[in-house]
């Protein structure tokens, strides 16, 4: 609580990483409910402009080197839940 926290994700593509990449987290909440669009990512970072997350996530990924990571900002215990990292790079998924 109340430090950054670092979520990682790292990904292998057989293909090579071109701007039709594509990295989604998606958050569901501890207690249930309906998955969340946190961050979307296509050759620029896109945090979410609404909702909990709303100017807490940042991007510190690197897509050339097989990362897809980002931080939350002053995080508190209602954060808890599952965080989900989704990386197409088409034609690979």
């Amino acid at each position: 609580v109340g430090e950054q926290v670092l979520l990682k994700c790292s990904f292998k593509s057989s293909s090579p990483i071109t701007e039709s990449l594509l990295v989604d987290w998606t958050y569901r909440p501890l207690t249930g409910g309906p998955m969340e669009t946190v961050f979307h990512y296509q050759s620029i970072p896109h945090p979410t402009t609404s909702g909990k997350f709303k100017d807490r996530i940042s991007w510190v990924g690197n897509v050339a080197s097989g990362d897809a990571s980002i931080a939350i900002q002053s995080p508190v215990l209602s954060d808890n839940g599952t965080f989900i990292c989704s990386v197409k790079n088409p034609p690979d998924v």
